[in-house]
């Protein structure tokens, strides 16, 4: 029997019970503008910002999270909605640039019952899809395969980000 390796996930599933329920590794992250590499934040904008999925369903998962911590959809202001709309937008853009899906999925999880593992800050699922990713593993041992190291993943986002944002940039 082959084995699967995804350490990563072993680690969220050890300490999400020792998590106090009001922290937010979104917030952390937002807070630590000089470790946005290793938090693997993409993009920065004024009301809501991109994030690697650390613990992703696919290569190139990404979170779009508000900045403001707040775990009702429904309660963010017009404005907060907007930017995050404009930002998946934006996210999509460029994992079309950086790893080519064929499509996406592009959802929330509202609450733990639907899957929310951070319910106390609300964010977006960026999911990119590529034809033939939907295999038996999912299906037969509820095992996903992620078939790219995520700090590479990570660098080519990089890239397709700043050459989006040039190419914007030169157009205004």
């Amino acid at each position: 029997m082959e084995k699967l390796w995804s350490p990563w996930r072993s680690h969220f599933i050890e300490t999400h019970g020792e998590v106090p329920a009001d922290f937010s590794p979104f917030r952390k992250a937002w807070e630590s503008p000089s470790e946005d590499a290793a938090n693997m934040v993409l993009y920065r904008g004024l009301l809501a910002f991109i994030i690697l999925n650390k613990y992703p369903y696919n290569a190139g998962h990404l979170l779009v999270v508000p900045v403001r911590q707040i775990g009702d959809f429904g309660a963010l202001d017009e404005a907060e909605r907007h930017e995050m709309i404009d930002l998946v937008a934006f996210g999509t853009a460029v994992l079309k640039e950086a790893l080519k899906p064929h499509g996406f999925n592009v959802g929330m999880n509202l609450g733990r019952t639907a899957g929310a593992a951070i319910e106390n800050h609300v964010h977006m699922h960026i999911v990119p899809r590529w034809n033939g990713d939907a295999n038996f593993m999912p299906t037969l041992s509820e095992t996903r395969v992620v078939s790219q190291e995520m700090k590479d993943v990570y660098e080519r986002l990089i890239i397709a980000r700043d050459k989006l944002l040039n190419e914007t940039r030169r157009g205004e």
